[in-house]
C-alpha cells in the first residue's frame, strides 16, 4: 500500500480483539514493518525494488519471528506501558504468541499488498505474481479502513468499560452500606 498507516487497520481490528492470545504490540508493529524497505528505497534513492524481498513471504514470515523474539525480550520493560495502553490484556503471554503475532502481522501485510502491486513476488523464488488484481484495490483499501474503524472503536468500548468499573467500584466503596 502507498501509505504504511492503511496497514495499522488490520493490525488494530485483528490484534486488539485477539489481545489475548496474540502479542497485540507485536503484531501492530509486524503489520506495517515491512514497510521499511520501500521507505529506504525512497529516502536513500537505492537501486533496489520498491517492493524487494522483504515482500515475500519467504523473507516476511522469517522477519515476523524475528520481530516477535526482540518483543519478547523487549516486554519486561514494555509491560507497563502495553497496560497503561490497553495493549495487552493478559499477563504472561507466552512466546508462542509473539511469534505468532509477529509471523501473522507480516503475512497479512503481504498478503495484502499483493494484488495491489505487480512488482511483488509473494512466493519467491517462484517469480511473477499470481495474487496480482489491482481491481481488488478500492475493496482491500475500504477492509483496512473498515478494520481500522472496529479496532479504533473497539479500543474506545474497552477504555470506557474500564473507566465504568472503575467508577463502579469507587462509588460502592464510597457507600459500603447500600451499593447499587
Amino acid at each position: 500500500m502507498p501509505f504504511t498507516p492503511f496497514h495499522l487497520g488490520p493490525g488494530l481490528g485483528l490484534g486488539l480483539p485477539l489481545r489475548r492470545h496474540l502479542h497485540a504490540p507485536t503484531f501492530l508493529l509486524a503489520n506495517v514493518i515491512v514497510d521499511i524497505e520501500p521507505f529506504l528505497v525512497f529516502f536513500f534513492g537505492l537501486k533496489y525494488p520498491l517492493h524487494g524481498y522483504l515482500h515475500t513471504f519467504l523473507l516476511a514470515i522469517p522477519a515476523g519471528l524475528s520481530l516477535g523474539y526482540i518483543m519478547f525480550l523487549l516486554e519486561r520493560f514494555l509491560h507497563p506501558l502495553y497496560r497503561v495502553f490497553l495493549l495487552e490484556e493478559a499477563d504472561g503471554l507466552s512466546l508462542r504468541s509473539f511469534f505468532a503475532a509477529g509471523a501473522l502481522g507480516t503475512g497479512l501485510h503481504i498478503l495484502f499488498d499483493s494484488p495491489l502491486y505487480s512488482d511483488i513476488t509473494p512466493f519467491y523464488p517462484i517469480t511473477g505474481n499470481p495474487l496480482y488484481n489491482p481491481f481488488l484495490d478500492f475493496e482491500i483499501y475500504s477492509l483496512c479502513v473498515w478494520m481500522g474503524t472496529f479496532g479504533i472503536i473497539y479500543y474506545l468500548g474497552s477504555l470506557g468499560l474500564i473507566i465504568y468499573r472503575k467508577l463502579l467500584k469507587r462509588r460502592k466503596s464510597l457507600n459500603p452500606i447500600n451499593p447499587k
